[in-house]
């Protein structure tokens, strides 16, 4: 009970806070009253998370949204009586040797783990997040749920400000699109991975259209490079994803050629990656990728996962990498609908990516014309959607897992295709969705 009043308090002082913050209190399409209801619906999801992992699925030590938290008690169990040794570790700085490695990391069950490298993810990341909320929170677990969806509100929002204007009269559907996914929702609410992914992207996104289209400030440098360090350090694949989407999306912006700018961007990084273990040790791209896929495997077999659809095996070779294109982008894109998993959370996932074709199809049928179209903007966007859902398709084979990693792309794939969306038409047809589209 203690920590739900905290909890409380601390979600009234955000609230407080978002009032009076131009970030937040003055976005185009979306008033502060929708912010706030907005932020109540993600400290919602978050807390049906917490019940989710304590009455549905009971193995605390499994549980992604406890086990982080539990491992931060033990660094944040320094604090007292060395504290040098809790900032060290906080900031990762001179914290590699025996001492720290017997006293602390053997303790915790997830700083070491069999299945994982750092070009995907970082649990300590996740850890270093809980136990520096520790210092406020008391101990208490739903005061990380507010703080972390209050992070991924953050990013939502500069991705909501990066896109509001290429989709005029569509605002609503944007925060829909943006806030209100139920996979994103749901899983970017949480103290998880994701509520931090958001936080790094969604700020990386909004400066970095800035910068491209001249209404950057100096002092935007700094969250820049807040957002791009997040990224680096918690999913570096998705890094890796958004990079050549904007580097192509800054040269084409303004200029003829966009599709031929984008290639030739692609082609160059595709060359340089398949080469850069020539020049850095053990940077052999498709190589990681093909184990990443076996470990994964061989951790959802030995665990007996639900949700494993067994894939085709990689080889670390171009020609297999190409030959499984289409599957990685069919299980990323529509897996959860044709691979049913067991149990509501499956049967959730399936409805909802139902409901996500449906709309694309109804944006495409009732499409603008295509010289209205922003050509960079849709190659940025798609881009970057193809690259990840085949980093995700090639290396996850358990459905549960990729539901949550394709969160990132949902609310990009959905803003292209209402970009295309010419809703006068379908409102036209359509006239009970105008609470929907129009703002």
């Amino acid at each position: 009970m203690p920590g739900i009043f905290l909890a409380t308090g601390y979600a009234a002082l955000l609230l407080y806070f978002m009032r009076r913050m131009p970030f937040f209190a003055r976005v185009p399409g979306l008033s502060m009253r929708g912010m706030a209801v907005i932020f109540l619906l993600k400290i919602a999801a978050g807390t049906a998370l917490w019940a989710i992992y304590t009455w549905v699925y009971t193995e605390r030590v499994h549980a992604d949204v406890f086990k982080y938290f539990d491992d931060s008690a033990v660094m944040f169990s320094a604090l007292p009586e060395r504290p040098g040794d809790y900032l060290r570790m906080l900031f990762g700085m001179g914290s590699d040797s025996d001492h720290f490695t017997e006293t602390y990391y053997k303790v915790m069950n997830n700083w070491f783990r069999e299945y994982e490298n750092d070009l995907y993810n970082d649990s300590h990341t996740v850890i270093r997040f809980n136990a520096l909320v520790r210092l406020f929170s008391f101990g208490h677990f739903h005061v990380h749920t507010v703080v972390a969806a209050f992070l991924a509100l953050t990013g939502m929002v500069g991705i909501y400000r990066a896109f509001v204007a290429f989709v005029p009269g569509r605002e609503r559907s944007l925060a829909i699109v943006v806030f209100l996914v139920p996979s994103t929702l749901l899983w970017a609410s949480g103290a998880l991975k994701e509520s931090l992914l958001f936080f790094g992207l969604g700020l990386l996104v909004w400066q970095m259209f800035r910068l491209i289209h001249g209404t950057f400030r100096p002092s935007g440098l700094i969250v820049l490079f807040a957002g791009a360090m997040l990224l680096f350090v918690l999913k570096f694949y998705v890094l890796l994803s958004l990079i050549p989407a904007l580097i192509a999306y800054a040269w084409a912006r303004g200029r003829k050629g966009a599709w031929w700018r984008f290639a030739l961007v692609y082609a160059l990084i595709a060359v340089l990656a398949m080469n850069l273990h020539h020049f850095v040790e053990g940077a052999d791209i498709l190589g990681i990728m093909a184990h990443k896929q076996k470990d994964f495997i061989g951790l959802a077999t030995g665990t007996g996962s639900g949700s494993f659809v067994m894939p085709p095996r990689l080889e670390p070779t171009i020609m297999s990498f190409a030959r499984q294109a289409p599957y990685a982008l069919y299980i990323t894109l529509v897996g959860p609908l044709f691979h049913i998993t067991p149990g509501a959370m499956g049967l959730l996932a399936a409805l909802e990516n139902a409901a996500i074709l449906l709309f694309v199809v109804l944006c495409l049928v009732y499409r603008r014309p295509p010289a209205l179209w922003d050509q960079p903007l849709l190659l940025f966007l798609v881009s970057y959607c193809v690259v990840l859902a085949l980093v995700i398709g090639w290396t996850t084979p358990v459905l549960g897992a990729i539901v949550r990693y394709r969160t990132p792309i949902l609310p990009f794939l959905l803003i292209a295709v209402l970009h295309l969306l010419d809703h006068p038409r379908l409102l036209a047809r359509f006239p009970q969705l105008k609470p929907l589209i129009s703002a």
